[in-house]
This record gives structure tokens, sequence and C-alpha cells, in this order.
């Protein structure tokens, strides 16, 4: 698992599983075709999605193990590095990847919207697990992809094949907002557990020499990704997560402005803000007056 193979071009992935290369920026991959091999790290250089189909060893993704069990997808953007550990032993890759170049996209509305596709930011124990339903849905996707690359290319082909790869991202999107619901015993919790850290945050010395707690951090001391974490949030509040803290940081300025011997000054640098305009500025926005003006108010 120490050294990386290095997947720059379809092509050289294609090669890698034995599949044929019909198209230079994307190609859907049938891992049955692969040789037995064993375990190891790979670098991505392009977009990359895997349709598990059979235990072959745990997929690691940097030091974290995906939850990755039988009818899961999993996503990278480009850059990543992930791998398979098999312990040593060889195994028959099994299942399906599709795989596609950011030059497919450009110019395109999924290039324009890539980005909003959080899920290529997900990482370990964030692995979306599909219903049988829904894994028929992803292997027609992949099926109308495939048949447009065996088809002959014409002015059609590109609008057809991005077309088809934001169905299937679209679909995706439903099927992770099913899982929020659905796999609600993992994510059990989730806000009471951001509550509990922000307070204890707050009562630390944290905020004075770090400063406010950031998505990252909170994201991180819950064994997320940001994204992910991100993504939560939004389901549950309606907020984005940056929204969902800076509410409670508004709601202890509330409560701390009551104490009149302390300056706003005082407060702000308590809270964690580097600079009280900060402070200033963002309680207005959200309260619709200043500290002062509150205080005085109240």
């Amino acid at each position: 698992m120490d050294k990386v193979k290095r997947f720059e071009t379809i092509s050289e992935y294609n090669a890698f599983n034995n599949n044929e290369t019909l198209h230079p920026l994307v190609s859907a991959v049938d891992f049955s075709k692969a040789e037995p091999r064993a375990g190891g790290r790979m670098y991505f250089g392009f977009y990359t999605i895997f349709l598990k189909d059979v235990k072959c060893g745990d997929l690691m993704y940097g030091k974290n193990t995906y939850d990755y069990q039988e009818g899961t997808l999993v996503f990278f953007a480009p850059g990543q590095v992930a791998g398979v550990n098999s312990n040593g032993e060889n195994y028959q890759p099994k299942g399906y990847g599709l795989v596609f170049h950011p030059d497919l996209i450009h110019n395109t509305s999924l290039g324009r919207h890539i980005h909003d596709y959080t899920f290529f930011g997900y990482q370990s124990n964030e692995a979306l697990h599909l219903s049988d339903k829904e894994r028929k849905i992803v292997l027609d996707c992949f099926s109308k992809i495939e048949y447009e690359l065996g088809h002959a290319i014409d002015k059609h082909s590109k609008m057809l094949i991005v077309s088809n790869i934001e169905l299937f991202l679209n679909y995706c999107i439903r099927f992770y907002d099913r899982q929020f619901i659905t796999r609600d015993n993992v994510h059990k919790g989730i806000l009471e557990r951001v509550e509990t850290l922000l307070n204890n945050y707050f009562q630390s010395g944290k905020p004075q020499a770090i400063g406010l707690p950031s998505v990252a951090y909170c994201a991180g001391e819950l064994n997320l990704s940001a994204n992910y974490f991100g993504d939560l949030v939004k389901k549950e509040t309606g907020k984005s997560a940056q929204e969902y803290i800076q509410s409670k940081v508004i709601d202890l300025a509330k409560e701390k402005i009551f104490d009149q011997s302390k300056s706003v000054s005082q407060i702000a640098y308590e809270l964690g803000f580097k600079y009280p305009q900060h402070f200033t500025r963002l309680f207005k926005q959200r309260v619709g007056y200043s500290p002062n003006e509150y205080r005085d108010l109240n």
C-alpha cells in the first residue's frame, strides 16, 4: 500500500482494467474484465465513480476506511488518492465504474455546476448505499453512456454523454437525500453533537487562541468531511453549516451583551473575533442592530 499508481488519462486506467478506450475523455468501466490483482493506492487525474458488487478488500481513502459494502457508490474528484487494502492477497475486481476527465465537461452545464455535487468531496464512512431500485437506475445511466460510447461519434455524442452523466449525478443527489433520512441511526443526534461541540468550544480558551470555530474544525471533530457535514446540517436545519455556526455565535453574543461590565470589544475577543468591527458587522447583519444598539434596546 506504499507506492501510489498514477492514472492521468482515461486510456491508462482502461488499459489497467483491460477495457477498450472508446473515447479519450470518458469511460464506463467493467471491472470484471480486469486481471486479479493485489490491493494498492491509486491517484486519479479525473472524476472517478465506483459501483461495488462484491467484497474485495477495504477501500481506503487517505488513512481512513470507506463505509463501502456491496451495492455502494463512491466518488472521487481529480487529484484524489484511494485504493484497496486486500491484506496482500490477490482479488478479482468486480463491479462498474464511470470515469471522465474535466476536459470533457468544459463549457457545458455540468462543467459550470460540477462543484454543486458536493459528494465528490466526501471522505471516509460517507459512501452512497443503494437500494435495488436505485442500483438499477445507476446501471441504466451507465448503460446509456456506454451505448453512446459505442456509437459512431457525431455532433450529438458529447452532448448526450455529458447529459447522461449529469442525469446520473442528479439521481445521486436524490439518493443521498434519501440516505440522510433512512440512515438516521448513523446520523442520529448530529445537531445535538454539534451543539455540545460548540458549547465546549466556547467554554474553553479556544476562541481566544484560534478564533471562531470553522466548518472544517467542526466536521473534523465529528469525523466527517466538511462537505458531508455541511450537507447534513443543511438537510436538518435549512441553513448552511457556516450560517448554523454563526447563529450559535450570535446567540452567545446576545447573552454576553447583557453583561454591562464588558465592552463590545471584550465580547468580540471572547467569542474569537480577531477584530471587533467584524463582530459588529456580523451582529448587525444577523440581528438588525449593532451590539450597542441591541444593549440599549434591552
